[in-house]
């Protein structure tokens, strides 16, 4: 009995050993097959563009201002993910895959995480903020803001914004002397505009009274030079600045900026745009921590009367767990972050929107039509958060105008780890082999193009580079649901997807609706003589520029619509 159950253990083990070994022997051959130098599924077997430079790959075909035509390239001679040289002879992968963007952006959004140059940046920018953060201080930070951005807040600030974009309404009445058309700076108008919203509904804090030209708060010409000016400086930013971040005591890495910025103008305005960024956050915060300090009534009596985000935001603050609670210098970091993304990405938005409306005349008179009708509905009173959203050519012309110009046209990610990247759509790899996936060694960059998903023909058709709101108005097609686009909104990746998503789209819809529904009732647009010279730069945030002046704006020709109906 003894000697036949330990045969039987025996034989058992012994099937074991050798069900381990294969299996082993398997992930062995599997593992060697992916990784050795012809592999059939390693990112060097990818098609992508040669190199035009070992010091810089195609880091500079991708990264630059007249960018345009390299990224229409991309997916017209090698589909939806491209091999691409990286600086110093290595090697990147720029995908719009939607099962490739769904495993860096949220599936695996741990391992593929920013690189490095992008949070430095973003650290010397802002401070440790959302953008300057990773891992579990990131997540803890995004926890307490989450909840600032519902839907109930967002009710509450309707209000608030109406205030601001009357007061934008009559700023722009106010650029015609007469009843006759008026070119504007529309661009400008936008900034200003944004800066007063995220002000007030963000901050409690007015900016700017939206009155003359005059009256403009440095900070919107700051942030509106911000993004050109990193771009000019990219090089410096993405690749030298990882290098040498750390070299150093905080006290000497200043000194040697102040140095450098003597001779180096780029630089020099680079330091003094983040030093003000910074003091006005500060300045912020003390008073409204002053306020609180002082007990409920006299936080209702500042602007915002206490229902902004970052009063909601100190009020969550104080009830939260020590592990959970913000740091003095986050808090102040948040405010920086979200006055630059409020304000930079949602202006360039509005304008662009308004940009096309003036190209698209029947497209703004049916839009004017929806708006005059639901506010005849509603007693000529300002429309409700509900009403808002619920006019569908509205919502249409919003959607359509972020998916076809998304403001920021491409994010990017680093392999923490050796990985694999799944493909919706396979790929003939150099070595003739069809590939399904793709595996990339630590330290990988990935360029996720916003761009190209957005525009992708095999899922909206071939009328997906045109802007035709009436898309919306009738059920996608089936190729567009169906692909999963991992994105926060719509089927689009606008606002991008997984942890690190744009934490205030709903604030930036909110506020678009109310600034175009309130403008187009008013006046009408129409192109201005220079509309030939206009160019929308393809900076890190996407912004417009006349002929070779590169001061961002944007001109358009505004009169009053009820003379023009």
């Amino acid at each position: 009995m003894i000697l036949s159950t330990f045969t039987a253990m025996a034989i058992e083990n012994l099937l074991t050993l050798q069900i381990g070994c294969a299996i082993l022997a398997v992930a062995l051959l599997r593992h060697f097959y992916r990784n050795s130098s012809g592999v059939s599924f390693g990112i060097n077997n990818v098609p992508g563009p040669k190199s035009p430079s070992w010091l810089t790959g195609n880091f500079e075909q991708i990264f630059n201002s007249a960018a345009w035509g390299f990224h229409e390239f991309l997916p017209q001679k090698y589909g939806s993910s491209v091999r691409i040289s990286a600086p110093f002879g290595g090697s990147g992968l720029y995908t719009y895959d939607p099962k490739a963007m769904h495993a860096v952006l949220v599936k695996d959004q741990d391992v593929f995480e920013e690189d490095e140059a992008f949070i430095k940046a973003n650290l010397i920018l802002f401070g440790e903020g959302l953008l300057g953060t990773l891992g579990h201080r990131h997540r803890k930070q995004r926890k307490m803001l989450n909840p600032v951005f519902s839907a109930a807040h967002m009710r509450d600030m309707v209000p608030t914004f109406f205030e601001v974009v009357h007061k934008l309404e009559d700023a722009l009445r106010g650029q015609m002397p007469t009843s006759e058309s008026q070119e504007v700076d529309i661009l400008s108008w936008m900034a200003r505009a944004a800066l007063e919203l995220i002000g007030q509904a963000g901050m409690g804090y007015s900016f700017d009274p939206l009155t003359s030209e005059e009256a403009t708060h440095p900070y919107t010409k700051i942030i509106k030079q911000l993004m050109p000016t990193i771009m000019r400086m990219q090089f410096w930013f993405l690749v030298v600045l990882p290098l040498v971040s750390g070299i150093g005591s905080p006290s000497f890495r200043r000194f040697v900026v102040n140095l450098l910025a003597l001779p180096w103008n780029n630089l020099r305005q680079m330091r003094e745009m983040i030093d003000y960024m910074h003091n006005i956050a500060n300045s912020i915060y003390k008073s409204k921590k002053q306020a609180f300090e002082k007990g409920d009534e006299a936080v209702t009596q500042q602007i915002g009367r206490g229902k902004d985000l970052i009063s909601i935001l100190m009020k969550e603050n104080t009830k939260a767990t020590d592990e959970d609670r913000l740091e003095d210098h986050e808090v102040i970091a948040q405010m920086s972050t979200l006055i630059f993304a409020a304000m930079d990405t949602t202006s360039n938005a509005m304008a662009r929107l308004l940009h096309l409306l003036s190209r698209n005349p029947e497209a703004q008179d049916k839009l004017r039509n929806e708006i005059m009708e639901a506010k005849r509905l509603n007693g000529g009173q300002d429309l409700s958060y509900d009403d808002l959203v619920s006019l569908p050519y509205l919502d249409a012309v919003c959607r359509e105008t972020l998916r076809l110009y998304a403001p920021v046209s491409t994010v990017t990610r680093t392999a923490r780890q050796d990985a694999i990247i799944p493909l919706s759509k396979p790929l003939m790899g150099l070595d003739g082999m069809i590939m399904n996936e793709i595996t990339v060694p630590k330290g990988t960059n990935i360029a996720v193009s916003i761009l190209n998903s957005n525009r992708n023909t095999d899922l909206w058709g071939k009328d997906a580079d045109e802007w035709k709101p009436e898309r919306w108005l009738s059920p996608l097609p089936a190729t567009v649901t169906d692909a999963r686009i991992p994105g926060v909104y719509s089927h689009l990746m606008t606002f991008i997807g997984g942890g690190r998503s744009c934490i205030g789209f709903k604030f930036s819809q909110l506020e678009m609706k109310v600034v175009v529904s309130t403008l187009v009732e008013s006046f009408k647009f129409s192109p201005s003589v220079r509309e030939a010279e206009i160019f929308w730069q393809m900076t890190s945030v996407t912004t417009p520029i006349v002929g070779k002046d590169q001061h961002p704006q944007l001109p358009i020709v505004i009169s009053l619509a009820h003379l023009t109906d």
